[in-house]
Protein backbone atom coordinates (compact mmCIF):
# COMPACT_ATOMS: atom_id res chain seq x y z
CA UNK A 1 0.00 0.00 0.00
CA UNK A 2 2.81 2.40 0.93
CA UNK A 3 4.57 1.72 -2.37
CA UNK A 4 1.39 2.32 -4.36
CA UNK A 5 0.84 5.66 -2.59
CA UNK A 6 4.39 6.69 -3.48
CA UNK A 7 3.87 5.74 -7.12
CA UNK A 8 0.56 7.60 -7.15
CA UNK A 9 2.27 10.68 -5.70
CA UNK A 10 5.10 10.55 -8.25
CA UNK A 11 2.53 10.22 -11.02
CA UNK A 12 0.76 13.25 -9.62
CA UNK A 13 3.98 15.26 -9.82
CA UNK A 14 4.46 14.05 -13.40
CA UNK A 15 0.98 15.23 -14.36
CA UNK A 16 1.44 18.60 -12.65
CA UNK A 17 4.80 19.21 -14.35
CA UNK A 18 3.49 18.50 -17.85
CA UNK A 19 0.31 20.46 -17.25
CA UNK A 20 2.26 23.49 -15.98
CA UNK A 21 3.91 24.03 -19.37
CA UNK A 22 0.92 22.76 -21.40
CA UNK A 23 3.04 19.87 -22.66
CA UNK A 24 -0.01 17.61 -22.60
CA UNK A 25 -2.13 19.84 -24.83
CA UNK A 26 -3.28 18.71 -28.27
CA UNK A 27 -2.56 22.14 -29.74
CA UNK A 28 1.05 22.05 -28.49
CA UNK A 29 1.87 18.48 -29.55
CA UNK A 30 0.13 18.68 -32.93
CA UNK A 31 1.91 21.98 -33.61
CA UNK A 32 5.21 20.25 -32.82
CA UNK A 33 4.47 17.70 -35.53
CA UNK A 34 4.85 20.39 -38.19
CA UNK A 35 7.38 22.43 -36.18
CA UNK A 36 5.02 25.33 -35.63
CA UNK A 37 5.78 25.12 -31.88
CA UNK A 38 8.94 23.46 -30.52
CA UNK A 39 7.97 23.46 -26.85
CA UNK A 40 7.89 19.65 -26.69
CA UNK A 41 11.23 19.26 -28.46
CA UNK A 42 12.97 21.87 -26.29
CA UNK A 43 11.67 20.33 -23.08
CA UNK A 44 12.68 16.79 -24.03
CA UNK A 45 16.19 17.85 -25.05
CA UNK A 46 16.66 19.86 -21.84
CA UNK A 47 15.33 16.98 -19.71
CA UNK A 48 17.65 14.44 -21.33
CA UNK A 49 20.66 16.75 -21.16
CA UNK A 50 20.31 17.69 -17.50
CA UNK A 51 18.89 14.31 -16.50
CA UNK A 52 21.78 12.36 -18.03
CA UNK A 53 24.27 14.27 -15.86
CA UNK A 54 22.21 13.95 -12.67
CA UNK A 55 21.44 10.26 -13.20
CA UNK A 56 25.03 9.33 -14.05
CA UNK A 57 26.23 10.93 -10.81
CA UNK A 58 23.57 9.07 -8.80
CA UNK A 59 24.49 5.75 -10.43
CA UNK A 60 28.17 6.44 -9.89
CA UNK A 61 27.53 7.04 -6.18
CA UNK A 62 25.50 3.84 -5.96
CA UNK A 63 22.20 5.58 -5.23
CA UNK A 64 20.51 4.45 -8.45
CA UNK A 65 20.77 1.82 -11.18
CA UNK A 66 20.46 1.94 -14.94
CA UNK A 67 17.57 0.13 -16.62
CA UNK A 68 18.55 0.04 -20.29
CA UNK A 69 15.98 -1.11 -22.83
CA UNK A 70 17.22 -3.79 -25.28
CA UNK A 71 17.89 -2.83 -28.88
CA UNK A 72 15.53 -4.71 -31.20
CA UNK A 73 16.43 -3.07 -34.51
CA UNK A 74 13.13 -3.67 -36.31
CA UNK A 75 11.05 -2.84 -33.26
CA UNK A 76 12.93 0.39 -32.60
CA UNK A 77 12.87 1.65 -36.19
CA UNK A 78 9.38 0.57 -37.28
CA UNK A 79 7.94 1.13 -33.82
CA UNK A 80 9.43 4.61 -33.73
CA UNK A 81 7.99 5.57 -37.11
CA UNK A 82 4.56 4.18 -36.23
CA UNK A 83 4.57 5.79 -32.79
CA UNK A 84 5.55 9.17 -34.25
CA UNK A 85 2.79 8.91 -36.83
CA UNK A 86 0.21 8.07 -34.17
CA UNK A 87 1.43 10.91 -31.97
CA UNK A 88 0.98 13.40 -34.82
CA UNK A 89 -2.53 12.23 -35.69
CA UNK A 90 -3.71 11.89 -32.10
CA UNK A 91 -1.94 14.95 -30.73
CA UNK A 92 -0.98 13.13 -27.54
CA UNK A 93 1.49 10.53 -26.29
CA UNK A 94 0.52 7.79 -23.80
CA UNK A 95 1.29 9.85 -20.71
CA UNK A 96 -0.32 13.08 -21.90
CA UNK A 97 -3.49 11.22 -22.91
CA UNK A 98 -4.55 10.66 -19.30
CA UNK A 99 -3.48 14.16 -18.24
CA UNK A 100 -5.57 15.79 -20.96
CA UNK A 101 -8.48 13.49 -20.14
CA UNK A 102 -8.20 14.76 -16.58
CA UNK A 103 -8.71 18.26 -17.99
CA UNK A 104 -11.83 17.16 -19.87
CA UNK A 105 -10.51 16.37 -23.35
CA UNK A 106 -12.95 13.88 -24.89
CA UNK A 107 -10.64 13.15 -27.83
CA UNK A 108 -8.04 12.00 -25.30
CA UNK A 109 -10.58 9.54 -23.88
CA UNK A 110 -11.25 8.21 -27.39
CA UNK A 111 -7.48 7.90 -27.87
CA UNK A 112 -7.25 5.92 -24.63
CA UNK A 113 -9.92 3.52 -25.92
CA UNK A 114 -7.95 3.16 -29.16
CA UNK A 115 -4.79 2.52 -27.17
CA UNK A 116 -6.45 -0.11 -24.98
CA UNK A 117 -7.73 -1.85 -28.10
CA UNK A 118 -4.22 -1.79 -29.54
CA UNK A 119 -2.84 -3.26 -26.31
CA UNK A 120 -5.17 -6.24 -26.58
CA UNK A 121 -4.39 -6.72 -30.28
CA UNK A 122 -0.64 -6.49 -29.69
CA UNK A 123 -0.77 -9.12 -26.97
CA UNK A 124 -2.54 -11.44 -29.39
CA UNK A 125 -0.09 -10.73 -32.24
CA UNK A 126 3.10 -10.68 -30.16
CA UNK A 127 4.09 -14.34 -30.70
CA UNK A 128 4.05 -13.85 -34.47
CA UNK A 129 5.81 -10.48 -34.52
CA UNK A 130 9.32 -11.56 -33.65
CA UNK A 131 10.47 -11.47 -37.28
CA UNK A 132 9.42 -7.81 -37.45
CA UNK A 133 10.97 -6.85 -34.13
CA UNK A 134 14.27 -8.46 -35.07
CA UNK A 135 17.04 -9.92 -32.95
CA UNK A 136 17.97 -8.52 -29.56
CA UNK A 137 21.23 -6.61 -30.09
CA UNK A 138 21.65 -6.12 -26.37
CA UNK A 139 21.35 -3.34 -23.80
CA UNK A 140 23.75 -0.91 -25.42
CA UNK A 141 24.52 2.45 -23.82
CA UNK A 142 27.31 4.98 -23.55
CA UNK A 143 28.39 3.21 -20.35
CA UNK A 144 28.69 -0.18 -22.06
CA UNK A 145 30.47 1.36 -25.05
CA UNK A 146 33.13 2.99 -22.82
CA UNK A 147 33.67 -0.23 -20.88
CA UNK A 148 35.71 0.16 -17.72
CA UNK A 149 36.85 3.68 -18.60
CA UNK A 150 34.66 5.40 -15.99
CA UNK A 151 36.51 8.70 -16.21
CA UNK A 152 36.01 8.82 -19.97
CA UNK A 153 32.35 7.94 -19.47
CA UNK A 154 31.67 10.79 -17.06
CA UNK A 155 33.54 13.25 -19.26
CA UNK A 156 31.46 12.23 -22.28
CA UNK A 157 28.22 12.38 -20.25
CA UNK A 158 29.04 15.93 -19.16
CA UNK A 159 29.92 17.02 -22.70
CA UNK A 160 26.80 15.44 -24.22
CA UNK A 161 24.59 16.75 -21.42
CA UNK A 162 25.85 20.32 -21.75
CA UNK A 163 25.56 20.14 -25.55
CA UNK A 164 21.92 19.05 -25.29
CA UNK A 165 21.09 21.76 -22.77
CA UNK A 166 22.70 24.36 -25.04
CA UNK A 167 20.74 22.97 -28.02
CA UNK A 168 17.44 23.41 -26.18
CA UNK A 169 18.18 27.06 -25.41
CA UNK A 170 19.50 27.61 -28.93
CA UNK A 171 16.20 26.38 -30.40
CA UNK A 172 14.35 28.67 -28.02
CA UNK A 173 16.52 31.62 -29.07
CA UNK A 174 15.82 30.95 -32.73
CA UNK A 175 12.11 30.84 -31.98
CA UNK A 176 12.39 34.11 -30.06
CA UNK A 177 9.97 32.69 -27.54
CA UNK A 178 9.38 34.54 -24.29
CA UNK A 179 7.73 31.53 -22.65
CA UNK A 180 9.96 30.10 -19.90
CA UNK A 181 7.61 27.47 -18.49
CA UNK A 182 9.26 24.79 -20.60
CA UNK A 183 12.50 25.40 -18.70
CA UNK A 184 10.83 24.81 -15.34
CA UNK A 185 9.14 21.66 -16.65
CA UNK A 186 12.32 20.36 -18.29
CA UNK A 187 14.37 20.76 -15.12
CA UNK A 188 11.55 19.32 -13.01
CA UNK A 189 11.15 16.29 -15.29
CA UNK A 190 14.88 15.58 -15.10
CA UNK A 191 14.79 15.71 -11.29
CA UNK A 192 11.58 13.66 -11.06
CA UNK A 193 12.99 10.96 -13.34
CA UNK A 194 16.17 10.83 -11.27
CA UNK A 195 14.08 10.45 -8.09
CA UNK A 196 12.09 7.59 -9.63
CA UNK A 197 15.38 5.85 -10.53
CA UNK A 198 16.61 5.99 -6.91
CA UNK A 199 16.94 2.69 -5.08
CA UNK A 200 15.21 4.29 -2.10
CA UNK A 201 12.08 5.05 -4.15
CA UNK A 202 11.09 2.75 -7.03
CA UNK A 203 14.41 1.80 -8.68
CA UNK A 204 12.96 1.91 -12.20
CA UNK A 205 12.36 4.36 -15.05
CA UNK A 206 9.18 6.33 -15.64
CA UNK A 207 6.90 4.79 -18.27
CA UNK A 208 3.34 4.87 -19.58
CA UNK A 209 2.58 2.69 -22.60
CA UNK A 210 2.92 -0.72 -20.90
CA UNK A 211 -0.17 0.08 -18.84
CA UNK A 212 -2.38 -0.08 -21.96
CA UNK A 213 -1.95 -3.80 -22.77
CA UNK A 214 -1.82 -4.54 -19.03
CA UNK A 215 -5.23 -2.94 -18.43
CA UNK A 216 -6.92 -4.30 -21.55
CA UNK A 217 -5.54 -7.83 -21.05
CA UNK A 218 -6.70 -7.75 -17.42
CA UNK A 219 -10.19 -6.54 -18.37
CA UNK A 220 -10.66 -9.31 -20.94
CA UNK A 221 -8.85 -11.90 -18.82
CA UNK A 222 -6.27 -12.44 -21.56
CA UNK A 223 -3.50 -13.03 -19.04
CA UNK A 224 -2.37 -16.61 -19.63
CA UNK A 225 0.30 -15.77 -22.17
CA UNK A 226 4.01 -14.96 -22.26
CA UNK A 227 3.53 -11.30 -23.15
CA UNK A 228 1.29 -10.52 -20.18
CA UNK A 229 3.74 -12.30 -17.89
CA UNK A 230 6.43 -10.03 -19.27
CA UNK A 231 4.52 -6.78 -18.77
CA UNK A 232 2.59 -7.61 -15.58
CA UNK A 233 4.90 -5.87 -13.12
CA UNK A 234 5.76 -2.72 -15.13
CA UNK A 235 2.19 -2.51 -16.42
CA UNK A 236 0.77 -2.43 -12.89
CA UNK A 237 3.33 0.22 -11.84
CA UNK A 238 2.55 2.42 -14.83
CA UNK A 239 -1.20 2.08 -14.30
CA UNK A 240 -0.92 3.51 -10.79
CA UNK A 241 1.54 6.17 -11.99
CA UNK A 242 -0.85 7.32 -14.73
CA UNK A 243 -3.75 7.29 -12.28
CA UNK A 244 -1.76 9.77 -10.22
CA UNK A 245 -1.17 11.91 -13.31
CA UNK A 246 -4.88 11.83 -14.16
CA UNK A 247 -5.97 12.79 -10.64
CA UNK A 248 -3.39 15.57 -10.51
CA UNK A 249 -4.63 17.09 -13.77
CA UNK A 250 -8.25 16.72 -12.69
CA UNK A 251 -7.73 18.34 -9.29
CA UNK A 252 -5.62 21.21 -10.62
CA UNK A 253 -8.10 21.87 -13.43
CA UNK A 254 -11.03 21.95 -11.00
CA UNK A 255 -9.21 24.17 -8.50
CA UNK A 256 -8.17 26.61 -11.23
CA UNK A 257 -11.63 26.38 -12.81
CA UNK A 258 -10.08 25.26 -16.09
CA UNK A 259 -11.87 21.93 -16.40
CA UNK A 260 -13.80 21.84 -19.66
CA UNK A 261 -15.19 19.07 -21.83
CA UNK A 262 -13.74 19.56 -25.30
CA UNK A 263 -13.42 17.44 -28.43
CA UNK A 264 -12.35 19.82 -31.18
CA UNK A 265 -9.26 21.83 -30.30
CA UNK A 266 -8.14 25.03 -32.00
CA UNK A 267 -5.40 23.43 -34.11
CA UNK A 268 -7.70 20.59 -35.17
CA UNK A 269 -10.41 23.01 -36.29
CA UNK A 270 -7.84 25.04 -38.20
CA UNK A 271 -6.55 22.15 -40.28
CA UNK A 272 -9.22 19.44 -40.17
CA UNK A 273 -12.52 21.29 -39.78
CA UNK A 274 -15.38 20.98 -37.29
CA UNK A 275 -16.59 17.44 -37.98
CA UNK A 276 -17.07 15.65 -34.66
CA UNK A 277 -17.20 12.26 -36.36
CA UNK A 278 -13.89 12.86 -38.12
CA UNK A 279 -12.14 13.79 -34.88
CA UNK A 280 -13.51 10.76 -33.04
CA UNK A 281 -12.43 8.38 -35.81
CA UNK A 282 -8.94 9.87 -36.08
CA UNK A 283 -8.52 9.97 -32.30
CA UNK A 284 -9.25 6.23 -32.11
CA UNK A 285 -6.93 5.47 -35.04
CA UNK A 286 -4.20 7.68 -33.60
CA UNK A 287 -4.44 6.03 -30.19
CA UNK A 288 -4.37 2.57 -31.76
CA UNK A 289 -1.32 3.35 -33.90
CA UNK A 290 0.43 5.08 -31.01
CA UNK A 291 0.31 2.07 -28.69
CA UNK A 292 1.15 -0.45 -31.41
CA UNK A 293 4.31 1.56 -32.16
CA UNK A 294 5.16 1.94 -28.49
CA UNK A 295 4.79 -1.78 -27.81
CA UNK A 296 6.86 -2.68 -30.86
CA UNK A 297 9.68 -0.48 -29.59
CA UNK A 298 9.20 -1.41 -25.93
CA UNK A 299 8.45 2.11 -24.71
CA UNK A 300 7.11 5.57 -25.43
CA UNK A 301 8.00 9.23 -24.98
CA UNK A 302 8.40 9.04 -21.21
CA UNK A 303 9.70 5.49 -20.86
CA UNK A 304 11.95 5.34 -23.91
CA UNK A 305 12.89 8.79 -25.16
CA UNK A 306 13.18 10.61 -21.81
CA UNK A 307 14.04 7.84 -19.31
CA UNK A 308 16.15 5.96 -21.86
CA UNK A 309 17.69 9.16 -23.19
CA UNK A 310 18.80 10.13 -19.68
CA UNK A 311 20.65 6.80 -19.55
CA UNK A 312 22.14 7.55 -22.98
CA UNK A 313 20.80 4.18 -24.14
CA UNK A 314 21.40 3.65 -27.85
CA UNK A 315 18.01 1.96 -28.36
CA UNK A 316 16.23 4.97 -26.85
CA UNK A 317 18.22 7.57 -28.77
CA UNK A 318 17.63 5.77 -32.07
CA UNK A 319 13.95 5.40 -31.17
CA UNK A 320 13.76 9.17 -30.56
CA UNK A 321 15.18 9.90 -34.00
CA UNK A 322 12.65 7.69 -35.79
CA UNK A 323 9.78 9.01 -33.65
CA UNK A 324 10.53 12.55 -34.78
CA UNK A 325 10.87 11.37 -38.38
CA UNK A 326 7.45 9.73 -38.21
CA UNK A 327 6.03 12.70 -36.31
CA UNK A 328 7.28 15.33 -38.75
CA UNK A 329 6.41 13.46 -41.96
CA UNK A 330 2.90 12.64 -40.75
CA UNK A 331 2.42 16.13 -39.35
CA UNK A 332 3.40 17.73 -42.64
CA UNK A 333 1.03 15.51 -44.61
CA UNK A 334 -1.84 15.36 -42.12
CA UNK A 335 -2.11 18.99 -41.05
CA UNK A 336 -2.90 20.80 -44.23
CA UNK A 337 -5.69 23.26 -44.91
CA UNK A 338 -7.65 20.66 -46.86
CA UNK A 339 -10.95 20.64 -45.02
Amino acid sequence: MTTNILILFLGGLFGAILKYANLNKFDVISAQSHFKDNTVLKTIILTIGLGSIILSVLVGLGFASFHIKPFFLGGIIFGGLIFGSGMAILGYCPGTLVISFGEGSIDALVGIVGGLTAGLVFTYLFPSMQFVLGDNLGKISLLSLTGDHKVLYFILVFIIGVALIYSAFYINKKEKSLNRKWIVSGVSLAILNAIVFLKLTTNRPIGASTSFPYISDSIFNFTENDYFSKIKTPGHWEMIFLLGAFLSALIISLLKKEFKFILLHKEWRKYKGSSVTKRIIWSFIGGFILIIGARMAGGCTSGHIISGGMQLAISSLVFAVFVFIGLSITGKLFYKNNQ
